[in-house]
């Protein structure tokens, strides 16, 4: 990891709305003070150093809203040293922001993983930030739990969600519940008012009960089509739901095991107001061989890279997904331009989390969290608020 007062970094920079083929960044104290055509870059600014140069591509960091681990370890067992082994790997891989996301689990245990980040981000943190905190769960459907451990799904408590907020003001930044569940109204209500996202997932909604929350404050899916009641033409449940109002941000995993490519595409035709974003569900053995591994307290095996509850035959735990690679895939397999797909990866959450001022594109006056891509979408660097940390 190195650090720069100033630098230039030559490519073709994606930038909102367009990719300027022959461009340059220029960096400073973590800091983008210009991003745009190499012949307009401000004379006050050819001191800086010159810094790598890429056939490729510069585009913003990609900032991951729901990411359980990865490097072996788990965000659910995680003390600083673990925390670094999970935002090193995922930032080595593009994300240079995420949300630790938690799972089902007693009180107790989601207690524990609050305390643990907000200390972690008390600190410098080196590698990708950690924005806060993505709940998934306990407030999800026992009709739906996925790889989440059902004998702590409870219904959505308001007084938890207080006293959380309470101890550790603005850390979660987002709720995974069940919105027909008894009580998710109300939590949907008081999250909305507290500037905490609410997202449904896990759950056994019908259209009308989707859109009942939606009224109530809720506007997001997590991993769209899964764990979630499928579209029919007559009855559009969960999923129709989230396909035809433009109010629901939309989750994807990109990596052609949890969505087919055609309803991924789909997904990117109907979603197209800023509202759909690229997500790993990544679980500890991302960046590691096939073996056995936990998600949660829950044990999963991993062949070929696809991650499946032990003793079931058909239930994904997770994901081995990288956000390098669910980009690639929208680009190479889905066929959306790159700027299309930074924008997926990068813009569309940095919205949602409210942090689209400081990051998510390539803008002078935003920090510096720059990847550097090759003609073929492989990573050659990462600054992380300036930092080249890959």
């Amino acid at each position: 990891m190195s650090e720069t007062s100033g630098q230039l970094l030559y490519g073709k920079v994606v930038v909102p709305g367009n990719v300027i083929e022959d461009g340059v960044v220029a960096i400073h104290e973590g800091t983008i003070l210009y991003a745009g055509e190499v012949q307009h870059l401000p004379d006050h600014l050819h001191h800086l150093n010159p810094g790598k140069k890429t056939e490729g591509y510069l585009v913003p960091g990609f900032i991951d809203v729901h990411v359980h681990g990865g490097n072996g370890e788990d965000f659910m067992y995680s003390g600083k040293e673990e925390l670094d082994k999970i935002t090193s790997f995922h930032c080595s891989q593009g994300t240079t922001a995420m949300l630790a996301t938690t799972m089902t689990a007693p009180k107790a245990s989601i207690d524990k993983v609050l305390k643990e980040v907000h200390e972690y981000r008390q600190q410098d943190m080196p590698y990708a930030v950690i924005e806060g905190v993505h709940m998934e769960g306990p407030f999800i459907s026992p009709k739906w739990p996925g790889a989440q451990n059902p004998e702590h799904i409870v219904h959505p408590n308001v007084e938890w969600l207080e006293a959380w907020e309470a101890q550790y003001p603005g850390l979660i930044k987002q709720v995974t519940l069940a919105p027909e569940r008894e009580g998710a109204l109300e939590a949907i209500a008081w999250m909305s008012e507290h500037g905490i996202n609410a997202a449904l997932g896990h759950t056994d909604a019908s259209y009308e009960e989707v859109e009942a929350a939606v009224e109530a404050g809720l506007r997001q899916a997590v991993h769209t089509f899964n764990a979630m009641t499928p579209i029919h033409h007559r009855k559009p449940g969960t999923a129709g739901a989230v396909l035809s109002d433009d109010r629901i941000h939309a989750e994807i995993i990109a990596d052609g095991i949890h969505v087919h490519p055609a309803c991924i595409s789909i997904l990117t035709k109907v979603k197209t107001n800023d509202n759909l974003i690229l997500i790993t569900d990544a679980m500890s053995a991302a960046g590691m061989p096939d073996g056995e591994y936990t998600i949660g307290d829950l044990p999963v095996e991993v062949k070929d890279g696809i991650a499946i509850l032990k003793g079931e035959s058909n239930s994904l735990a997770g994901s081995t997904l990288t956000m390098i690679k669910g980009f690639r895939y929208l680009v190479e397999t889905i066929g959306l331009t790159v700027e299309h797909a930074s924008r997926i990866a990068s813009y569309n959450p940095a919205k949602r989390l409210r942090i689209e001022d400081r990051t998510g594109t390539l803008e002078a006056g935003k920090q510096a969290d720059v990847l550097m891509l090759d003609e073929r979408l492989n990573i050659q660097g990462v600054w992380v608020r300036g930092r080249q940390v890959f």
